[in-house]
């Protein structure tokens, strides 16, 4: 039976303070890692996101932490090189995992960022969830069906974010909703909440907040 995919709903008050109280309390840069062998200790849950070259995720994590540079936004394709984590707390990770889909960065090193992304996807027991950033003004491209397959292949369960809704209109965002909601059908790893976010506006924000507060 295919999974039937819905938006996320409005948080009921008990999550939507949960993720409040994460969110509020110390958040931390931890580390940016290059190599498997750098990553923290595996001790606590873990969500990560990631999404193609300026998707907006480093605009993302600062609206979600309320910290304007805690990740640092870049409008040069590829310039995140590092697997970045940082420590909601005593409790959670958040990592922030190289942009992908980039055109102006040597082969090489592109290469050596997918064997990195590949191997914490599939050999990091505590990760919960990985957040995948889709640009609501494009959708689900070529290269994101690629990290959707790889994240299947892991059995890593994701979960779709779009982005930038803000500059969108109502029939658009519908169309957008509908395409993605296509897309992931075809990914058993998918899970079947869509959350819609504007990192400008907040919208989304509290929802998304109170998800990676109450995974387990």
């Amino acid at each position: 039976m295919s999974l039937v995919f819905t938006l996320a709903p409005d948080p009921e008050d008990e999550p939507r303070e949960a993720g409040r109280l994460l969110f509020a309390g110390p958040v931390d840069f931890v580390k940016g890692v290059t190599a498997m062998a750098g990553l923290p200790p595996a001790d606590r849950v873990e969500v990560c996101f990631a999404g193609r070259s300026n998707v907006g995720k480093s605009s993302l994590i600062n609206a979600l932490t309320g910290r304007k540079t805690l990740a640092r936004a870049s409008n040069t394709p590829g310039r995140t090189q590092e697997i970045n984590y940082f420590a909601l707390g005593e409790a959670r990770y958040l990592v922030d995992l190289p942009g992908y889909g980039y055109a102006e960065a040597p082969v090489a090193i592109v290469a050596k960022w997918q064997a990195l992304l590949k191997q914490y996807l599939a050999g990091r027991q505590t990760l919960r969830r990985a957040f995948v950033l889709i640009d609501s003004r494009h959708g689900v491209k070529a290269v994101d069906d690629e990290i959707l397959k790889l994240l299947d292949r892991s059995a890593v369960t994701f979960q779709v974010v779009l982005t930038k809704v803000d500059k969108i209109n109502r029939t658009e965002r519908a169309a957008v909703v509908e395409q993605v909601k296509g897309a992931l059908a075809k990914h058993p790893a998918a899970y079947p909440e869509i959350v819609v976010t504007s990192s400008e506006k907040g919208e989304g924000i509290e929802t998304l907040r109170a998800i990676i507060a109450t995974l387990e």
